[in-house]
């Protein structure tokens, strides 16, 4: 989703960076390949027209004139601009004040949203809702049954009286599902409802009819991210037909070009409020327009990733993960198969790299990546004994023949596997020890005090060693002698009085200089001023 447009942006920027200053030419190519990029993207002309006219106009002005970088400045117009066209602010459910919530689902029959109920009722499930599903599509061949089987996945209760596949009202259902949650303390009620193949009267009209049975709390238009151009037209029509608050976007993890996206907040202003992005009931999750375009223009999703690492870790593990890094301890195979379990709970690692700002210059090599490989990994470590997780320069030929036999492997495999890591241990402990050649040391893992104390141990060494001229060596020799001496006559119990600067001697009141003693003024007649 939007690779080609993050592309097509990326390619059109590297041309702006080391420019010093942007000329009218410039500013009118670049403008040029952001609108292919977009038409390309399948995103609607009048949005493509009314975007590079906004783009245009603030490129022109003082801001990128007077900027020390114009070309950043330039990609944080571009970036300003798609947040808006997006929605600008992450939109969020409005809760009603007196339970439950009623949200309604409608859509094109394909567009998902059945599944996308699911999910929702899920999503808000782990915020310590209390969701339930309503199977008022009745239309559709095995509607009902399908519901019942994603909310038993989401271990989501589903309110079906009526068996579908043509028979029952769907009107009266979810009438009576709004009574149902009342009396079994559901706050939120999800109706799904039926759609076709295409826009038509009778589904409108039944879409309608619910909605005024029910005075749903929030309609959100569930569409296909792939339908293209055509998402557009069925957005209006149901807006115009059925009305709906937000929009609920499903199959963004698909190949689609991203235009339905940018087009349909931008012609009929309702926001953009969920994303679904895979077929897994967790991946959905709200949109946020600010996020969604740093991905288009690379910048990575870090907050996504933070926030998808919260809802999967405890926070027990994240503090030993931390100890186990900052301990003087070596970093073990046995610590790097447990992190490396603990990410992969996070998804795919195709997904989390591509989170990370700057992957899409490496999209070929992050598509690639094959989780057998990790689990290929997990096999050599947890063939080897306790022992050799612990200390792997004990697996001598004859063990990585046993582990590799033992895990399913080669032996290059292993050989590949323990030179990695003690390549990643080599580093980890001179992060430790003072960072990087070059490098401050990491802060609360302690190398900068060893630096610190080795450094001063030198230094010490270096002002006790001896003197090259011989007659300065005596002269240290008859100090160091007389020294010794001085300690033997004073005797181990009596402290050494401290020697006090001249003036300070004999308990008495020190010495002031001249002009300063009896508290009198001192003495400035002969005092001037330096010349200039």
């Amino acid at each position: 989703m939007f690779e080609t447009l993050s592309d097509r942006l990326t390619s059109v920027f590297s041309s702006l960076r080391g420019k010093g200053r942007l000329s009218e030419e410039d500013i009118a190519a670049t403008a040029r390949e952001i609108r292919l990029a977009l038409l390309e993207a399948d995103v609607a002309l009048p949005v493509v027209r009314e975007f590079i006219s906004q783009v245009k106009e603030r490129a022109r002005g003082e801001e990128v004139s007077k900027a020390l970088n114009p070309a950043q400045q330039v990609i944080k117009i571009v970036n300003e601009e798609l947040v808006e066209i997006l929605g600008g602010q992450t939109r969020e459910i409005r809760f009603a004040k007196n339970p439950p919530t009623v949200i309604m689902l409608a859509g094109l029959q394909g567009a998902g949203k059945t599944t996308l109920a699911g999910k929702l009722a899920k999503w808000l499930a782990d915020q310590r809702n209390t969701p339930l599903l309503v199977a008022a599509d009745l239309q559709r061949p095995n509607a009902v049954t399908q519901l019942q089987v994603v909310g038993e996945r989401a271990s989501v209760p589903v309110f079906a009286p009526e068996p579908g596949n043509g028979v029952g009202d769907p009107v009266e259902v979810a009438r009576q599902s709004v009574e149902h949650a009342r009396r079994g303390n559901h706050n939120v009620v999800i109706i799904d409802t039926a759609g076709r193949l295409g826009v038509d009267a009778e589904m409108m009209q039944q879409a309608a009819d619910i909605r005024d049975a029910v005075r749903p709390d929030e309609i959100l238009f569930v569409v296909d991210a792939m339908i293209g151009q055509d998402a557009v037209n069925t957005a209006q029509a149901f807006l115009d037909g059925v009305g709906y608050d937000a929009v609920a976007l499903t199959k963004l993890d698909g190949d689609a070009r991203g235009g339905a996206a940018l087009s349909i907040r931008h012609i009929t202003g309702r926001p953009i409020m969920f994303a679904s992005t895979g077929e897994k009931l967790a991946d959905f999750d709200l949109f946020h327009p600010d996020r969604m375009a740093s991905r288009i223009l690379d910048m990575g999703d870090v907050l996504t990733l933070i926030e998808q690492a919260q809802r999967t870790f405890e926070e027990s593990e994240v503090e030993k993960m931390a100890s186990t890094l900052a301990s003087d301890a070596d970093f073990t195979l046995d610590d790097f198969l447990q992190q490396m379990t603990m990410v992969r709970r996070l998804g795919p690692i195709g997904n989390l790299l591509g989170m990370m700002p700057g992957m899409g210059q490496m999209r070929d090599q992050v598509n690639n990546v094959d989780e057998k490989d990790l689990d290929r990994i997990a096999a050599i470590i947890q063939s080897m004994t306790p022992a050799e997780r612990a200390n792997p320069k004990v697996i001598n030929g004859s063990r990585r023949l046993r582990i590799a036999n033992g895990s399913g492997t080669q032996v290059s495999d292993v050989n590949g596997l323990v030179t990695r890591f003690f390549e990643a241990q080599k580093m980890l402990r001179q992060m430790k020890n003072g960072g990087i050649p070059g490098m401050p040391g990491m802060p609360g893992m302690g190398g900068g005090r060893k630096k610190a104390a080795k450094a001063q141990g030198k230094k010490g060494k270096k002002g006790k060693q001896r003197s090259g001229n011989p007659m300065k060596a005596r002269e240290q020799e008859a100090a160091k002698a007389a020294e010794r001496q001085r300690r033997r006559e004073q005797g181990p119990g009596e402290p050494a009085s401290p020697q006090l600067p001249p003036g300070f001697g004999g308990g008495g009141a020190p010495k002031l200089p001249p002009g300063f003693g009896g508290g009198s003024v001192p003495d400035l007649s002969g005092f001037k001023l330096p010349k200039k």
